[in-house]
């Protein structure tokens, strides 16, 4: 049992933002053993996919929350879940269910245990998405653990795609592991059919900080015509283009949903401003090549798209 969570699997699907993990995913993880994650924007997005997950699956469901947009109706719609994940930010108990927060460093896990965290998410730097940690997954665990209360539960985020990887995670001292590229291949993932092309041909990943528009933060990518564009000098990104998005960012993150959505239609690959949103199904084409393609390090060791609940089977020890 994880924080009060029965599981039949020591398996997390990562909540990856932007509309990449909805209920069709959390659902199929969570129905299959493990748990699965809801990671929308807006409190009426978030109970809609919630309550679309509920519709499919009896079993524990989690809503992931960027602490950097997330604002207090969402907190009441995810409330309605059976655990809130949240990152990037001042850890603090908002709900008062099960709660986790992904931690990129010692200091950032002793702040959530002390504010009430009910477990932590400790996220390696070879994660995915955006990422807060500067330390290899395994080693920052050991830090971590060393540093908290003997026995209390941490998971482990990053480098986990095959069944050996979780037992790594598990003899290490984990309680579960958490995936994300493995799950974004899954087939009910969100993401863009030609997303899921490029992340399987992909062999490494860029570091960057490129797609900061609203979210001046390091972000693992594949490469696409934007990274190309701009990441031949810094890895991280033109020094004038992370000035922008940190100057913008207040104001950036707190537009309306519908005129991001026209800011994101509207980006190309040589733009100053690059918005942090992935190219979902349903979403603007153009962000194949002008927005973020996250991905792991792992995503070199993953070849094949497979159903969510056969990948679950496929993690667990």
């Amino acid at each position: 049992m994880l924080a009060g969570l029965r599981l039949e699997a020591p398996v997390v699907q990562a909540g990856m933002g932007g509309g990449l993990s909805r209920h069709e995913l959390a659902a199929a993880v969570s129905e299959a053993g493990g748990l699965g994650t809801i990671a929308v924007g807006g409190a009426s997005a978030i109970r809609r996919e919630l309550a679309a997950a509920r519709a499919l699956t009896d079993r524990p469901l989690a809503v992931n929350l960027l602490l950097p947009f997330a604002r207090r109706d969402w907190f009441e719609a995810a409330a309605e879940a059976d655990a809130v994940v949240t990152f990037w930010g001042r850890p603090r108990r908002r709900t008062a269910g099960v709660w986790l927060h992904q931690c990129g460093s010692v200091d950032e896990a002793r702040a959530a245990h002390a504010a009430g965290a009910d477990a932590l998410i400790v996220q390696g730097v070879e994660a995915g998405g955006h990422v807060r940690a500067t330390t290899p997954a395994l080693d920052l665990l050991e830090r971590v653990a060393n540093a908290l209360p003997a026995g209390y539960p941490l998971l482990l985020a990053g480098g986990i795609a095959t069944r050996e990887d979780v037992v790594r995670a598990l003899d290490a001292g984990a309680a579960a592991a958490v995936a994300g590229t493995r799950f974004l291949l899954a087939e009910e993932s969100r993401a863009h059919p030609r997303y899921r092309e490029r992340l399987l041909a992909a062999e490494r990943t860029l570091l960057t900080e490129l797609f900061g528009a609203g979210w001046p933060a390091p972000h693992r990518v594949i490469a696409n015509r934007a990274t190309e564009c701009w990441l031949s000098g810094d890895p991280r990104g033109p020094r004038l283009n992370r000035t922008l998005n940190r100057l913008l960012a207040p104001g950036a993150r707190y537009l309306p949903a519908d005129l991001q959505g026209r800011m994101a239609r509207a980006q190309t690959p040589e733009s100053r401003l690059l918005t942090p949103l992935g190219p979902t199904d349903d979403g603007p084409v153009n962000l194949l090549d002008a927005g973020p393609l996250y991905a792991g390090e792992t995503v070199a060791r993953i070849d094949a798209v497979r159903p969510a609940a056969e990948l679950v089977r496929a993690l667990a020890p």
